[in-house]
């Protein structure tokens, strides 16, 4: 069956390990810990031999896999056999292999298999097998608004008592890192050991360095979600990170010439299918396509251009500045927010 990490970590406390585990998710973090709580509970199960089998693209053994699947233990009465699939696609050798050991799994192996990628089009029957021969975990990316809860969670874990301002203040400062998270929760349940201490905002901000990752993938996101005070705070940090707008521009031109032809298209499932956009993404797209007109986008997409020659020295014709982040800036405000169009004619 399909689990949550938590639900996951709550069965390997309380059953016998399952011949066949998949982990997945693009949250790096969650698939790390819950991978380290499998190994975990196979050392506690007595299961000391652990084989690792890296499987990606045309260099993957799926034959030498077998073969070390059906293989006896030299040294041991069970083995953990771990496969790493970064894409989270074995392709047909791999689906029929994966299947294949779950149909009839060997008493000696439990299988554990970790992908760095997941989505409804990633399963298959190779992986429902795995659901019903043990359980499949799903590391789902932590949601913005879900994130000061995750990190009050993870503090209450490790001991560390802290106000709802300074969970948000926490979240604030380590937006989109999860890693840089959870170091700054373990760094302060080190230094607050025993002391009992309630943080507040005011606290956490001494005892926390800013460790928010500014990206072009979450800068572009926010824009399209609509969220104009998340655009001007991460253009900001891009900025104070020293990034290269011409670096960045790719990706928002990308971007806006998916949303554009979204926009033109007529059947809006068709054009998602045509341009491989994954259903996750989709939502995204529906809610920017519902704020501007086609020709807005159209307009958009010309805008981005204009940055893009701002940012190589090339003054813009009739615009006042020549600040190609202030540029950046009023574009993005207006993908997020219609109502600040105007900006791009200042």
């Amino acid at each position: 069956m399909e689990l949550g990490v938590d639900r996951l970590l709550q069965h390997l406390s309380a059953e016998p390990l399952r011949p066949a585990y998949l982990l997945a998710g693009s949250e790096p973090l969650l698939v790390l810990e819950a991978a380290d709580a499998v190994r975990a509970a196979a050392r506690a199960q007595g299961i000391g031999e652990r084989e690792v089998h890296d499987m990606e693209g045309r260099d993957a053994d799926w034959g030498g896999l077998d073969a070390s699947i059906h293989a006896p233990s030299l040294f041991a009465s069970q083995r953990l056999v771990e496969v790493r699939l970064p894409t989270g696609r074995p392709g047909a050798e791999g689906a029929k292999l994966l299947a294949g050991f779950c149909a009839s799994p060997p008493a000696d192996v439990v299988l554990l298999v970790v992908a760095g990628e997941w989505s409804k089009a990633h399963a298959g029957k190779w992986s429902e097998a795995i659901a019903r021969a043990g359980h499949v975990a799903v590391a789902w990316p932590v949601k913005p608004h879900e994130l000061a809860g995750w990190i009050g969670q993870r503090l209450r874990s490790r001991g560390v008592k802290a106000t709802p301002d300074a969970m948000a203040r926490l979240a604030q400062r380590v937006e989109g890192n999860l890693l840089a998270a959870a170091q700054e929760i373990d760094k302060l349940a080190l230094l607050l050991q025993g002391q009992g201490e309630v943080l507040d905002a005011a606290r956490m901000d001494a005892l926390v360095a800013d460790s928010a990752r500014y990206d072009v993938f979450r800068l572009v996101d926010a824009a399209l979600n609509g969220q104009a005070a998340q655009v001007a705070r991460i253009v900001a940090g891009l900025k104070a990170e020293g990034e290269a707008i011409p670096a960045l521009m790719g990706m928002v031109v990308k971007e806006l010439n998916t949303v554009a032809a979204l926009a033109r298209a007529r059947n809006f499932a068709a054009e998602c299918k045509a341009l491989r956009i994954w259903d996750s993404k989709q939502a995204v797209y529906k809610r920017a396509l519902a704020r501007h007109s086609p020709e807005r986008w159209q307009r958009l997409l010309v805008e981005a251009g204009g940055v893009d020659r701002v940012s190589k020295g090339r003054v813009r014709p009739g615009k006042e500045s020549s600040d190609a982040w202030q540029q950046l800036e009023r574009l993005l405000l207006a993908v997020a927010d219609k109502g600040a169009l105007c900006l791009l004619a200042s």
